[in-house]
């Protein structure tokens, strides 16, 4: 399996492989990319489910071999192991009944402790917003149309996504580089939970599909092709399939699962790729994307809107606490997020069932503290996002490095 590898090692590292698949057959999503050895696929996906309790016991017994020392295991691969084990014993307990704490969940599962943003800090939000929206009225009423007059057509969506990938893909090469061979397919979904999913397919390629079940905004366009492709997740993917996998033969990187520590620095490193690629302002370089197609982008305004807003993605995280720790009625946390986030409707409701969806509902820190803790730790330094790209790192070794 690891040529080179003592049996200890290459044992614990397909006992990690043959619970995350064993345990993506109680929870779909949980298995977000696996291009390990086919056999072991294959007889995880071999008769009845293994029970979950089984399962629990399985990942606990393994965090304890772990902890006991792995002959041929690095410290480094042993601790990263382990959090992941660790994440999955407690998805395992999770989906098997027991009465986890919230904030113990998102801990275990991510390596980070969950807090909510103050309420100073949203009426400091809104009142950036209110002086950064163009018109007068009440700040959510002028925020909901300016977003609204943001939106992309759809004849118009995939030139510009193309467009924008295109240019990304480009500099990211230049800037970090790319893998010769890798690609990139973009589809068009909708009845998703997200707003864009990245498909990693093993052997340097991806399937990105955006979410058109709600117009797609002109603001987010560039962050989300970033995220998902350049230099965020297919770049990351490729880059660690080529040097970790590859060339190191360590195939615990073969499969990327829900629910573990690397969702957590997969995410803050793809919010950041945006700013970490073409800087803290990428709006003239977005202009010059979207304005030849017609599409309605005021790089002035949305850099001003932008820096207000800046504070409300974070407390996406004050809705999962106020429905798993608070236990309030989600409909009242549909009103909060009306309130709170200034959204419409229909966009709270969205944000709500993704909050509520077994697969997802902790993992919004992986946004909401993902992106602060790669943020700090890149520091402006573009070998440090390089690093985040191609290392298999913990949160815990981004906090001590900062």
């Amino acid at each position: 399996m690891n040529p080179g590898a003592t049996d200890a090692d290459a044992v614990a590292v397909e006992r990690y492989l043959a619970l995350g698949l064993a345990l993506g057959r109680h929870l779909d999503g949980l298995v977000d990319a696996y291009y390990g050895p086919p056999d072991l696929a294959a007889r995880a996906a071999a008769g009845a489910p293994q029970p979950l309790p089984a399962l629990a016991a399985d990942a606990r017994r393994l965090v304890a071999d772990l902890d006991a020392g792995v002959p041929g295991l690095s410290d480094a691969r042993r601790r990263w192991v382990r959090a992941q084990v660790l994440g999955l014993h407690t998805v395992a307990r999770k989906l098997a009944g027991e009465d986890i704490d919230y904030r113990d969940e998102v801990e275990a599962c991510y390596g980070v402790r969950p807090d909510a943003v103050p309420e100073d800090a949203i009426a400091e939000a809104h009142r950036s917003l209110d002086e950064a929206l163009p018109g007068r009225g009440p700040v959510r009423d002028r925020y909901v149309n300016w977003r609204r007059s943001q939106e992309v057509p759809g004849h118009l969506l995939e030139p510009a996504v193309r467009s924008l990938a295109e240019d990304l893909r480009e500099r990211t090469g230049r800037t970090f580089g790319l893998p010769e061979g890798e690609h990139v397919d973009w589809v068009f979904e909708t009845g998703k939970p997200w707003a864009g999913f990245n498909y990693y397919l093993g052997d340097l390629r991806s399937r990105v599909a955006i979410n058109v079940d709600l117009p797609v905004f002109s603001t987010v366009l560039g962050h989300l092709v970033a995220h998902e492709a350049y230099p965020g997740h297919h770049t990351e993917h490729c880059r660690k399939e080529v040097g970790i996998v590859r060339r190191r033969r360590h195939l615990e990187e073969t499969i990327f699962l829900v629910g573990t520590p690397q969702c957590l620095l997969a995410e803050g490193l793809a919010d950041l790729a945006l700013e970490a690629l073409v800087g803290e302002h990428p709006e003239p370089l977005l202009a010059e994307h979207l304005r030849p197609l017609g599409i309605p982008y005021d790089a002035d305004v949305a850099a001003r809107v932008a820096s207000a807003a800046a504070t409300l993605g974070a407390v996406r995280g004050n809705l999962a606490l106020r429905l798993h720790v608070d236990g309030a009625d989600p409909e009242v946390v549909v009103g909060e997020a009306e309130r709170w986030l200034l959204l419409p409707r229909e966009r709270a409701e969205k944000q709500v069932r993704f909050l509520t969806d077994p697969t997802w509902r902790a993992y919004i820190f992986c946004y909401v503290e993902g992106v602060e803790l790669c943020r700090r730790f890149v520091a402006g330094d573009a070998a440090r996002f390089e690093q985040l790209i191609t290392e298999p790192l913990l949160p815990a070794d981004l906090a001590a490095a900062a």
